[in-house]
């Protein structure tokens, strides 16, 4: 096949030398704040619930934020009555105030000034059982708020996760062959799967965390402020010291996310090619170097990932760090308060918890930071997979293909007309192509690697689009129908065969959706598969695994020739059908092969020419053009291209009688 420039072979559909997969490097992705607006936007749909999730969310924040508020007015009721008991009975507070001072206890006097104590009074039991009640009550229904938010928002976030994994399975189908050819496909299925993965648990573990830190924040510091203006601006002060370290790490680490998902994409691709290649791998020798190279690209992972989760990770016991200090301030000043009268003992134990309460939410904005960058950097991932150049869109009201009626009329006539076709813009491949094909016609297609053999059977089937030009089956414009209707039209049996998990019957039933048993066991023994299939003790309901690797590799190619069989098409292609089978095998197929081609167009790619001797066409390719066009025999009288193609595989070329 003449591929892109760049790209190399990796796993995947083949046809012989069709190698649908390619090395590309991945994007790097760099818009952070883009992709997370983009993110965001795909929670519209869910807006209801979302809002009737951040009300729930409101509410465990409010009943979370009393509860200090209740337990220092607790508090204050327990100290209130250990010190009244302290002072002399039957006296005021005022009295009792002046007795300190007169004492020479002012500081004690003045901390009683501002606590309001009965002399003589002990603890106010009633209330105490109150207030600890209402505290009870307060964080039980903030922790039911919070289960209501958790349940609600995770039935958001999977819905969503849920459309994202629908939109991108159909973007796989409306991707053209192109975008294949180009990305290696361990990082397409990266994309698709590990880059999803990491995205929803983003959404699950951060969504709510940044939400209910944001709300804390607001409550907490209204709570803060209304104990103590002065408390409360110096907790202030640390935030900007907090959004400057997290601002200065996070933009750090971001890089190396986003370099950590692409390492990954790669190291899966190596992986994927590697799988798929193993038997090469081992007879050309190269397990060494295979995992010298997978040791190389895992050490690239492990310092990205190392670096990524490092800087992320000191965020956290920055904030931490900054949390103690503003302990201290808060403990200093408000101790000091307490002795002056100015603040409550209950006033201030509210109030370290509330300093708590305000920087744990700025720690677990702080420490979420890995989880949204690696979230985002995967999204982004995500959003330029989705936003691949897709195959053009079908005609609205598309044309149809007339039904065959073999008794009655012909079909499968193929007309090229002035075809051009380029993969890259500046590097012509096919120019000016003209070739037609009758009715019922085998058409061989031989050339040199590279000739463009295979990019013709492409551009029959409409993997790819041509730029110039038109194909016509059966007198319709390829353009006037659509890609499906085109590729009904076909049935290809290829060299690399491509079974599925599942039955025997599945796989032949593949080549005709809704196809009965008995039209199953026709194809079946129209391919000689039927007498090997028999011998399984579970007959046509034997399950292929995987690999298929229960059944030999001329029972694979017999299998893929009975799915050609049912799905009986106008034009088939074969690549090589017969290269995996032996010999006797090889005869009883090449008759069936010349029952299924009675009456249909064929196309055979041919690396064997001995196997084209009979072909009613046969066109030698070069260089993406028809060098020479003829059958057999006077194509070797010319000794011509396709002499010396013939001649390079037999030592001895018998001269045509003239």
């Amino acid at each position: 096949m003449m591929r892109p420039p760049g790209a190399r072979p990796r796993g995947g559909v083949r046809m012989g030398g069709m190698g649908m997969g390619g090395g590309a490097r991945v994007e790097r992705g760099e818009d952070f704040w883009g992709s997370l607006r983009r993110l965001l936007s795909r929670l519209r749909p869910e807006r209801l619930k979302v809002f009737v999730g951040l009300c729930s969310g409101v509410a465990s924040v409010g009943f979370t934020v009393a509860g200090p508020r209740i337990l220092g007015d607790a508090t204050n009721v327990i100290f209130n009555g250990v010190v009244g008991k302290l002072l002399p009975p039957g006296v005021t507070k005022s009295e009792a105030i002046a007795a300190l001072r007169a004492r020479g206890q002012g500081q004690i006097a003045s901390m009683v000034s501002g606590m309001n104590v009965t002399p003589g009074k002990g603890v106010d039991l009633g209330r105490l059982g109150f207030d600890l009640g209402l505290a009870a009550g307060v964080y039980l229904m903030g922790a039911a708020s919070s289960f209501g938010q958790g349940y609600i928002m995770a039935g958001v976030v999977q819905r969503t996760m849920l459309g994202l994994r629908r939109e991108v399975e159909e973007k796989l189908a409306r991707l053209p062959l192109r975008y294949f050819d180009s990305h290696p496909h361990g990082d397409v299925l990266s994309r698709v799967t590990n880059d999803i993965d990491n995205l929803t648990t983003t959404l699950q573990q951060g969504l709510s965390q940044l939400l209910t830190s944001l709300l804390t924040i607001v409550g907490v510091l209204g709570m803060m402020f209304w104990i103590s203006p002065l408390l409360a601006a110096v907790s202030i002060v640390t935030i900007p010291l907090a959004v400057v370290i997290t601002v200065v790490i996070a933009r750090r680490s971001q890089v190396q996310f986003a370099a950590q998902w692409d390492r990954t994409g790669t190291l899966n691709g190596l992986v994927e090619e590697t799988h798929t290649g193993h038997t090469l791998v081992q007879v050309f020798g190269r397990r060494k170097a295979t995992v010298e190279e997978f040791g190389r690209q895992n050490r690239d992972l492990y310092e990205a990932s190392f670096r990524a989760q490092f800087l992320s990770g000191v965020i956290q016991p920055s904030m931490q760090f900054i949390a103690n200090l503003n302990y201290v301030v808060i403990a200093v000043l408000g101790g000091y308060r307490v002795a002056s009268g100015l603040l409550s003992l209950g006033d201030v134990q509210a109030f370290i918890q509330y300093s708590r309460q305000f920087t744990m939410p700025i720690t677990q904005i702080a420490s979420q930071m890995n989880l949204l960058q690696s979230g985002v950097a995967s999204a982004e991932r995500v959003f330029q997979f989705l936003d691949a150049e897709e195959e053009p869109a079908d005609l609205a009201r598309p044309a149809l293909l007339a039904v065959r009626r073999e008794e009655r009329e012909a079909a499968g006539r193929l007309q090229l007309e002035h075809v051009s076709f380029r993969y890259e813009p500046d590097e012509p491949l096919i120019e000016d192509f003209n070739l037609e094909v009758a009715p019922g016609e085998t058409v061989a297609i031989v050339g040199p690697t590279g000739a463009g053999k295979t990019t013709m059977v492409n551009l029959l089937v409409r993997f790819y689009e041509i730029g110039s030009g038109r194909i016509l089956l059966d007198g319709t414009d390829y353009k006037d129908l659509t890609r499906d209707e085109v590729r009904r039209a076909f049935g290809m049996v290829l060299q690399d065969t491509w079974l599925f998990a599942g039955t025997i019957r599945d796989n032949i039933a593949y080549g005709k959706p809704g196809a009965t048993s008995e039209e199953v066991v026709a194809a079946a023994e129209a391919a000689h598969v039927d007498h090997f299939v028999r011998t399984f003790p579970d007959s046509y309901d034997t399950v292929l695994d995987e690999e298929a690797s229960n059944v030999s590799s001329g029972q694979k190619q017999l299998l893929t020739i009975a799915r050609a069989f049912l799905s009986d098409p106008r034009v088939l292609i074969l690549d090589e059908a017969t290269s995996n089978v032996d010999t006797r095998t090889e005869v009883l197929v090449q008759a069936a092969m010349a029952r299924l081609r009675r009456g249909r167009t064929s196309f055979v790619i041919a690396h064997r020419l001995s196997t084209v001797r009979d072909a009613d066409v046969i066109i030698v390719m070069d260089h993406g053009r028809i060098v020479e066009q003829g059958r057999h025999d006077s194509l070797l009288a010319r000794r011509g291209f396709y002499y010396s193609l013939y001649n390079s595989q037999f030592a001895e070329v018998e001269a045509p009688a003239s």
